[in-house]
């Protein structure tokens, strides 16, 4: 079963209510979907491709065989005879960029910098009409995703949601039966916009208790909610288990950017979503002090992630 992919060029057009219905769809019953026509330059896209997988090797790559995962396996396959897993690290490599951390982006990648700076640039954008899609799906007025991401500000004044891309490879693993990838979990915040990698396969996401591949798709954007949006849904979008497994061969790259709310940024469900004398069902909190229990949580079952976090 395959990933849904929608041409996102058709949210303009004859074909928009069409269209619309289908990311609704994909919104409420997959939290993943894959967008083409997405507005961003393939050339800027190739670029992306380019210096994400130059700075791995220049920059990367020898930190990554000195790492706790490759250390820990090593251990594991020193001993003569195991049943045992390693449960508590990822067989990842994983640098933030952000706005406020740029003077500590890589340096050593020609153009690395100025390409990134580039498509961040790009994707929040992208990020901002995919919100404004999910707005008018749920009936809500348009921007109001971004405004509670913002904690309420309008769109002049200065914004505070956070936007960070985080830049992953996963090398080939010697023994991808004894070592997840990235182990399963929900993602935290707000939208997630992956750029993965054409070639190799492992993502997976959990769909009515089968874990199933996301497709790789030439230079396609793959959306996925996270827990924030399904709290201001009120449960009507949800956010989905995914993971990436090792594998033995290939270096998959993997791009994700977030759309996440300030970490003073109340969150609740949207009051239009709740009918009259209907309760919500899920607490009203601050972004910020859900993190906390997520960094504590985050590859266990969500749901008391929701009751744990203080209510406000």
């Amino acid at each position: 079963m395959a990933i849904p992919v929608i041409d996102y060029s058709k949210t303009e057009g004859e074909e928009r209510s069409k269209t619309l219905a289908e990311i609704a769809h994909c919104c409420e019953e997959w939290g993943f979907f894959q967008l083409v026509n997405h507005g961003i330059p393939e050339e800027l896209l190739e670029r992306v491709k380019k210096v994400a997988s130059e700075c791995y090797k220049v920059e990367r790559e020898a930190g990554f065989g000195e790492s706790e995962p490759v250390k820990k396996l090593k251990e594991l396959m020193e001993k003569e005879s195991c049943d045992e897993r390693i449960d508590d690290v990822d067989w990842e490599d994983v640098f933030l960029l952000t706005d406020d951390n740029a003077h500590q982006w890589p340096s050593k990648t020609a153009g690395f910098r100025e390409t990134m700076k580039e498509y961040r640039s790009e994707l929040k954008k992208l990020a901002v009409r995919v919100m404004e899609t999910m707005d008018e799906n749920l009936g809500l007025p348009k921007g109001y995703m971004k405004k509670a991401f913002n904690g309420g500000k309008e769109e002049e004044e200065a914004e505070e949601a956070f936007f960070g891309t985080k830049v992953s490879h996963y090398p080939p693993c010697p023994k991808p039966e004894k070592v997840a990838g990235l182990r399963a979990h929900t993602d935290a915040g707000g939208v997630i916009l992956l750029f993965q990698d054409d070639e190799v396969e492992s993502l997976q996401i959990l769909k009515d208790g089968v874990w199933l591949d996301v497709q790789p798709l030439k230079n396609a954007i793959v959306i996925n909610t996270g827990d924030q949006v399904e709290v201001l849904s009120n449960g009507r979008y949800k956010s989905v288990w995914h993971r990436i497994l090792a594998t033995p061969h290939g270096n998959r790259r993997s791009i994700a950017s977030f759309y996440n709310p300030s970490a003073e940024a109340t969150i609740h469900p949207a009051p239009q979503l709740l009918p009259e004398q209907a309760k919500a069902e899920y607490p009203s909190f601050v972004f910020g002090d859900y993190m906390s229990v997520y960094a504590e949580q985050k590859f266990l079952p969500k749901e008391p992630r929701f009751q744990a976090v203080k209510a406000v």
